[in-house]
């Protein structure tokens, strides 16, 4: 058992708790959702509101999974006679714009920006190189990068730094490399820009590369921090290599590095992922025996193993603990722990787990609502699933792609005519909130509707994927 020789902490000292969003942004938000698009300039006129520019970035982050809704309130608001939108608006504006790849407006967007003496700023750019990556066009993303001056923002080492963390993580590493090796002569690279390499040789499991950048580090002068050794230290883990990063962290003790509470939690993390589960309770224990504090992920890690390697109860045995020791999950926290008690069939205990949430000042996301939504359809219980469906459609906590394609792909498990009519509602709400649907999607609800003789419902589908730009297939109706 975990050691219980850990003194109780002011809750402060382990973690601090985001602001939950504003009863006042919530309310708008929920409004904003309820008004049809073309009556919403006149809803705004009426509130009469006193805006400021963080009730607004709220209202955005609430809006953010309907994005057509969410520039719609933007752009209005951008006319207001008394309010101006500020850095941090236009860049949740320019995201959901890229998101929704409508670069016409993201340039816009940027160039009103510019006029008004707001930026871009390299927040402004690290969101367009994020986009257009994930859009898969790295390409685009670097031709940005160099163009940067053009729109008033110097391409400095920050940038370098952000364009070269987006390609590694979208393991783009070998283009991160090469653009590195390019212009290390005209951005001198930094610790950061070595553990940002590093770690992305460590993404797709190549170790070795790691080390080079590490020796490389050291040959041009640069001493490698406890952030580095960790890169490290959890790409031996992450590629499978568990006696190599055991033998790393104990020569980082040997080489007296200051381990940290990141080291002890990628070593637990480490061993668990692959079913160790006792070693990674000693090093839990050994951590705290060694004065180094465990944090809220330390917790997390190690809830994470036991649900997927021992058992949930385990799990729900540790999440207590870590109460009682003054720790506040946090919304990972609770994640895992009703992922675990979904995968074991406890589905009634992982709703309560939702509900108890909101004690902790933690709002479930949409990750919650996806897993949960995801095992009551496995289950069978389709019915359940809108139930939470319905919750997230009001405003609570909008749906996102995935949520739309676990409830759309159950809708095909029981082969009903009233199923297959749900899914294509389905679909077109998820176009309307802004989401392009895979064309392997709209085929198969086309397929679904013709063989259940519901043709009329098939031509508005059909109808739906031309606007949407899915080119369909031929069809005969």
């Amino acid at each position: 058992m975990l050691r219980r020789g850990l003194h109780h902490r002011n809750r402060h000292l382990h973690t601090q708790i985001p602001k939950p969003p504003s009863p006042e942004a919530s309310a708008i938000a929920s409004l904003i959702l309820q008004t049809p698009s073309q009556t919403l300039t006149l809803t705004l006129d009426r509130l009469n509101h006193n805006w400021s520019p963080n009730l607004v970035d709220q209202i955005l982050k609430r809006l953010w999974n309907h994005a057509p809704k969410a520039l719609q309130f933007f752009n209005l608001l951008d006319r207001h006679r008394s309010y101006t939108h500020s850095a941090s608006s236009f860049n949740h504006a320019a995201d959901i714009a890229a998101r929704l790849r409508d670069y016409v407006s993201l340039w816009a967007l940027l160039n009103r920006m510019r006029a008004r003496r707001l930026g871009p700023t390299n927040r402004t750019f690290a969101i367009v190189f994020e986009r257009y990556v994930a859009a898969g066009k790295p390409d685009r993303a670097v031709k940005v990068f160099l163009s940067m001056h053009e729109l008033g923002c110097d391409r400095n080492l920050c940038a370098f730094n952000t364009l070269l963390d987006v390609l590694c993580k979208s393991k783009r590493v070998e283009m991160a490399f090469e653009l590195f090796r390019v212009f290390r002569g005209r951005f001198r690279p930094d610790v950061v820009t070595y553990n940002i390499i590093a770690n992305g040789w460590c993404l797709i499991k190549r170790t070795n590369r790691a080390l080079e950048v590490l020796r490389e580090m050291v040959e041009r002068g640069l001493e490698p921090t406890i952030s580095t050794y960790n890169v490290v230290l959890k790409g031996f883990f992450r590629a499978g290599q568990v006696k190599e990063g055991w033998e790393f962290f104990l020569e980082m003790k040997r080489r007296g590095c200051e381990i940290d509470v990141v080291s002890y939690t990628t070593v637990v993390h480490g061993f668990g992922v692959v079913g160790e589960v006792e070693k990674a309770r000693r090093v839990f224990d050994e951590m705290v025996k060694e004065g180094c504090l465990p944090s809220v992920a330390t917790y997390n890690a190690l809830i994470q193993v036991l649900c997927k390697k021992s058992s949930v109860e385990d799990a729900l045995v540790v999440f207590e603990e870590m109460v009682r020791k003054g720790y506040v999950p946090n919304t990972t926290t609770y994640n895992v722990v009703i992922r675990g008690l979904c995968h074991s069939g406890k589905m009634e205990k992982a709703v309560e787990l939702m509900g108890r949430m909101k004690g902790d000042e933690r709002e479930p996301n949409v990750q919650t609502y996806n897993v949960v939504i995801r095992y009551f359809c496995d289950a069978g219980e389709v019915e359940k699933g809108m139930e939470l469906f319905e919750k997230m459609r009001s405003g609570e906590c909008l749906p996102n792609l995935d949520t739309f394609n676990v409830l759309i792909s159950a809708m095909f498990v029981r082969k009903k005519a009233d199923d297959l009519l749900a899914a294509g509602k389905l679909l077109i709400e998820m176009v309307d909130r802004g989401f392009v649907p895979r064309r392997f999607i709209f085929n198969r609800i086309l397929n679904g509707l013709l063989l259940t003789g519901n043709q009329w419902f098939a031509k508005e589908i059909l109808r739906l994927q031309s606007q949407s730009g899915r080119v369909p297939r031929q069809f005969k109706l």
